[in-house]
């Protein structure tokens, strides 16, 4: 990951879901490592489009990449939909098996999971309304207020940067609403989430300028070698036969 200067309403009901089961696997507590049939997946699903929920279901580009991988390792997939800073934890202690929520790989996380190879890039980006003098990344100062997603990159990076003048959220959905209330100046939010969440609120704007470029990849118990081999070879062999490439196409439509 390189660092540098970094970048709906109707997802806010994501927050509230807490634990739906794909498939027809039963509810326990990391499952692959006792040895179950079941791969349980937590994740945060308030980040469209790669997970979030409709029609009461769980769905997005990490929700089927998951399913694919669960597939390939026989095994059902069970989501369990918590805050995003817990994952992590949840996942060192073996509560759940891996987390996957549009996750950047970042070296002080590294300590404490271990990261699948990498299935997708991404970019930080600012969402701003429009009109707002805030042009440029350049403008971005400890002046103003920033709202981020709590313990994301987004929050890590500006709060690097500008201190006190981030404010934090549960999710990127309370963030937007923050913004589109007046609360906060600008919000940092990977780009496909943004651009989701700039559709359902009109009267935002993304701007041009990236604020951070980031690799996602899937977390799992440093403790947990024999599943990350297998979630490698599934992620390997998901890309070389075009799997993934079309999900992907599916929520992220090529630009002509």
């Amino acid at each position: 990951m390189k660092k540098g200067k970094k970048i709906l309403s109707t997802v806010l009901m994501m927050a509230c879901m807490s634990v739906m089961l794909i498939g027809c696997g039963t509810s326990s507590d990391g499952a692959a490592a006792a040895g179950s049939n079941t791969l349980v997946m937590a994740t945060n699903a308030a980040f469209p489009p790669y997970e979030y929920v409709e029609n009461g279901e769980y769905v997005g580009i990490d929700v089927e990449i998951a399913q694919a991988i669960a597939k390939e390792l026989g095994m059902e997939l069970e989501i369990k939909d918590v805050e995003f800073g817990s994952i992590i934890a949840g996942v060192e202690s073996g509560k759940f098996d891996m987390g996957m929520a549009g996750m950047t790989v970042t070296e002080e996380r590294k300590q404490s999971v271990n990261f699948s190879n990498t299935y997708a890039t991404a970019v930080q980006s600012i969402i701003v309304p429009e009109g707002s003098a805030i042009a440029s990344v350049d403008d971005l100062s400890s002046d103003i207020k920033i709202g981020v997603q709590q313990d994301t990159t987004g929050d890590i990076y500006a709060s690097d940067e500008y201190g006190d003048a981030v404010v934090r959220y549960k999710n990127g959905a309370d963030a937007v609403q923050a913004l589109v209330s007046g609360k906060v100046d600008c919000v940092i939010i990977d780009n496909e989430p943004a651009k989701s969440f700039v559709a359902a609120n009109t009267g935002l704007v993304i701007l041009d300028s990236a604020y951070a470029e980031e690799e996602y990849a899937i977390c799992i118990a440093k403790d947990n070698e024999e599943l990350l081999g297998q979630i490698n070879e599934a992620l390997a062999k998901l890309q070389a036969d075009g799997t993934i490439d079309a999900i992907v196409a599916k929520y992220i439509p090529t630009e002509d």
